[in-house]
């Protein structure tokens, strides 16, 4: 009776632990939205509040006037996300499990090639060259998608370790039974998968989603802009405006701008999706996670 009590008593305690951090990591995102939806002078009178004083949607009517340009953004960065995370899956899959193999003979040169990679970058000068003068993606979806997001070390070495977890029985039976490496990898490893492949792919997509410096450093063409850099360009400007406040004009322009709740609602809709597609990978995040670092 004494260990069922203090195992009840535990439980409690750890679901209060839970609770009191799910509502410390919500109350910014509460604010942000209640910001969002507060009127602008409200704002410089009484401040932050996670109740609006008084309830506007000037500062999305003010996004709704640039829809063109947010929607064909937002079109890009999911296309970007879709398409470079599946890839960057693939290679990052297809790199880990060679490595992952004690029979390969070249399993700790190339190991120890990504590891560096962690470690050491050649900087941003030699990166912008490679990509612009040998590759030559600038100005392209290539651009946003190739340039240190395909592929991440960090990922590489944690899908290695989840496949090394493995029962290596799985792949001495399959090759008893005639299959070949690419099959056993794709009907039987991949399968087996899915918790490290749905925590690789929730970092990819978020990397994808909430990139900008790539769309800084590569995108002169407005229809390649990613939606977090036209939010970024967006906040430049009315950054740009309040600094230019003392002139007539500006004074004038500025006034009309909702610039606190402005960025607030920018950062409302920049999140929007990517918070609704966290609960598809909720359910492996945690066992990918953990499977992938107990054995090295």
């Amino acid at each position: 009776m004494r260990v069922k009590k203090k195992s009840s008593l535990s439980q409690i305690m750890l679901h209060i632990v839970f609770i009191l951090g799910v509502i410390i990591i919500l109350m910014p995102v509460i604010l942000v939205l209640s910001v969002s939806l507060s009127d602008e002078s409200s704002i410089f009178v009484s401040g932050y509040s996670f109740i609006p004083e008084k309830f506007s949607l000037a500062a999305y009517s003010f996004l709704w006037q640039d829809r063109v340009n947010i929607l064909h953004a937002y079109g890009v960065t999911l296309s970007v996300t879709i398409i470079g995370t599946v890839i960057s899956l693939l290679i990052t899959a297809l790199y880990a499990y060679p490595i992952s193999r004690h029979e390969f003979p070249l399993r700790n040169f190339f190991s120890f090639f990504v590891f560096f990679t962690i470690l050491f970058g050649g900087g941003l000068v030699p990166w912008y060259m490679v990509y612009t003068n040998l590759v030559n993606v600038k100005d392209s979806l290539l651009a946003l998608i190739l340039p240190g997001l395909l592929m991440s070390g960090f990922n590489v070495l944690i899908m290695r370790t989840f496949f090394q977890n493995l029962p290596s029985a799985l792949n001495e039976s399959a090759t008893i039974d005639g299959a070949g490496e690419f099959r056993i990898w794709w009907q039987i490893i991949l399968p087996l998968s899915l918790p490290v492949l749905a925590t690789i792919g929730l970092f990819n997509t978020l990397a994808f989603w909430n990139d900008w410096f790539n769309s800084l450093i590569f995108i002169s063409d407005s229809k390649f802009y990613s939606l977090q850099y036209v939010m970024q360009k967006t906040l430049m400007d009315i950054q740009f405006i309040s600094q230019q406040s003392g002139t007539g004009n500006a004074s004038s322009l500025l006034a009309s701008i909702p610039t606190e709740t402005v960025r607030m609602a920018m950062a409302v809709v920049g999140i929007g999706p990517i918070v609704l597609a966290y609960p598809f990978f909720q359910r492996y995040l945690v066992q990918g996670l953990t499977v992938g670092a107990v054995k090295g």
